[in-house]
C-alpha cells in the first residue's frame, strides 16, 4: 500500500511540473542537444520554449465544429449598450456551439476601422470567414453559420463545458477632463430587426 501512495505522489508531481508551460533546450560540453523540462547543472547554450498555458481551449469542439472553426472563424462585433439584439445574437452562437470572438467598438477610431472593412456601423454584425452579417437576423445568420459547416446546436460536452456568461457591457464612463458629453463618440446603433 505504501508503494502505492508513493508512485501515486511520485505521479502527481511529474504531472504538475509538466504542466508549467515551459521546455528547455540545452547543449552539453560535447555538442548533443537536449530537451527536458529540468535543466541540469552544466547545461550550455540554454532557450527556454514557452507553450501557450491554455493548450486545451477546444478540447470539447467536435471536429466538424474544429474545421468550421479553421476555414470559417467567427467574430462578433458588438457596440457598448446593445443590449437585447447582442444578447440574441450571443445567445444564437452559444446555442449552436459556435466557438466565437468577441470585439466591442467603443472609441471613433475602433468603429471607423471596422466600418471600413465591414462597410457597416450597425452591431451586432456577424463575421463569418470573409462574410459581413449585419444586424441581428436570426435566419440569415444560421443560414451563413450552415454553409460555414456550422453545427446545429451545441455537443452535450460544449454544454457541459460552457463557464457561465459574462455580462461584457461596461458601465458608462463620464467625459474626461476638458471634454464635453458630446465630443465622445457613441457606439454604434443596434440594427432594427
Amino acid at each position: 500500500m505504501k508503494h502505492i501512495v508513493l508512485l501515486l505522489a511520485c505521479l502527481a508531481s511529474m504531472s504538475v511540473s509538466v504542466q508549467a508551460g515551459e521546455l528547455y533546450r540545452w547543449v552539453d560540453s560535447s555538442g548533443k542537444v537536449y530537451y527536458g523540462d529540468v535543466l541540469p547543472a552544466g547545461a550550455m547554450q540554454v532557450e527556454v520554449k514557452k507553450f501557450p498555458k491554455d493548450t486545451t481551449s477546444n478540447e470539447y469542439l467536435p471536429y466538424e465544429t474544429l474545421r468550421a472553426q479553421q476555414n470559417f472563424p467567427v467574430t462578433l462585433y458588438v457596440g457598448d449598450g446593445c443590449g437585447e439584439p447582442c444578447t440574441h445574437a450571443r445567445g444564437l452562437l452559444n446555442k449552436r456551439g459556435v466557438p466565437f470572438s468577441e470585439k466591442v467598438l467603443k472609441t471613433k477610431s475602433e468603429i471607423d476601422a471596422f466600418q471600413k472593412l465591414s462597410g457597416s456601423t450597425s452591431a451586432p454584425t456577424l463575421q463569418v470567414g470573409k462574410t459581413y452579417l449585419n444586424g441581428f437576423l436570426e435566419s440569415a445568420w444560421n443560414n451563413e453559420l450552415d454553409i460555414a459547416g456550422y453545427p446545429k446546436t451545441a455537443s452535450y460536452r460544449q454544454r457541459i463545458a460552457q463557464p457561465e456568461p459574462s455580462n461584457p457591457e461596461a458601465p458608462e464612463t463620464p467625459p474626461a477632463e476638458g471634454q464635453s458629453s458630446e465630443d465622445q463618440t457613441s457606439p454604434p446603433e443596434p440594427a432594427e430587426q
